[in-house]
């Protein structure tokens, strides 16, 4: 672990240290040339290292930060929550060949019926200066010879405590591609035997893209609502690449008229 330097002590030698160069920057145009030379040898190694610093630090500071949970919601939102996938590094960053049912960290899995996988999926570094999120994740089809290629997100317990056929829940997303194609979100909530599903389009004509379920639509058993999740659904992804830059949920009640 590298020593803190933050402390009081760190801060009074910083200060002094800073006061000693600039006093000979000051004296620099009469100092005795024997002692010029050794302070312009000590200063290009100073300056070399703080030249790696400010670049380290304005490539780290510039990126979004690690572990971010907040992003624009509906003010009167009870519950809000980004995917661990887009928040923070996970154990493998990515997996070829993807078969059926594989895992991309807890919470995200990749379905699909194909014979032959010619499908990857990869956490990467969100870099734009307009991400919020820390991470993405790419999804790259080639050869495609399923009918149906799925990308399913568990929503934790948090978003089933309390659920109400009142409420709204609010999937919002920035996806890129190489070409167009159909996505479509299915939110499915199980209570009990049964598992309503609800299914949107997302309309990406835009960059940010939003879809709202409403759950006044289903029959929904409150009182036995146990595990929720939305499966977003790629149709035609053969020689394509897909980059969901973000991923968030929110849950609010309907306004009541």
């Amino acid at each position: 672990m590298a020593p803190r330097q933050d402390g009081w002590l760190g801060r009074r030698l910083a200060a002094a240290t800073l006061r000693r160069w600039s006093r000979a920057a000051d004296d620099a145009g009469e100092a005795d040339l024997g002692l010029l030379r050794r302070q312009r040898s000590a200063a290009r190694a100073l300056r070399q290292r703080l030249d790696r610093l400010i670049h380290v630090a304005d490539a780290r500071l510039a990126l979004p930060v690690i572990g971010n949970q907040s992003f624009p919601r509906p003010a009167e939102s009870d519950w809000a929550w980004r995917p661990e996938l887009w928040c923070g590094p996970l154990p493998v960053k990515g997996i070829s060949s993807v078969v059926s049912q594989s895992r991309l960290g807890s919470e995200v899995a990749l379905f699909h019926d194909c014979a032959f996988s010619e499908i990857a999926l990869r956490q990467l570094r969100n870099t734009r200066e307009q991400d919020i999120a820390a991470f993405g994740l790419r999804l790259d089809v080639f050869r495609f010879d399923g009918s149906y290629l799925s990308l399913a997100v568990d929503l934790p317990d948090e978003a089933c405590a309390g659920l109400k056929r009142k409420h709204l829940l609010r999937l919002e997303t920035i996806v890129e591609m190489e070409k167009p194609l159909e996505i479509f979100a299915r939110l499915n909530i199980r209570h009990g035997p049964n598992t309503e599903q609800i299914v949107r389009e997302l309309p990406l004509n835009e960059e940010n893209t939003v879809v709202e379920f409403d759950l006044a639509y289903t029959r929904l058993n409150e009182k036995r609502v146990d595990r929720m999740w939305v499966d977003l659904i790629f149709e035609g992804p053969e020689m394509n690449q897909v980059i969901l830059r973000d991923l968030t949920f929110s849950r609010s009640p309907r306004a009541e008229f």
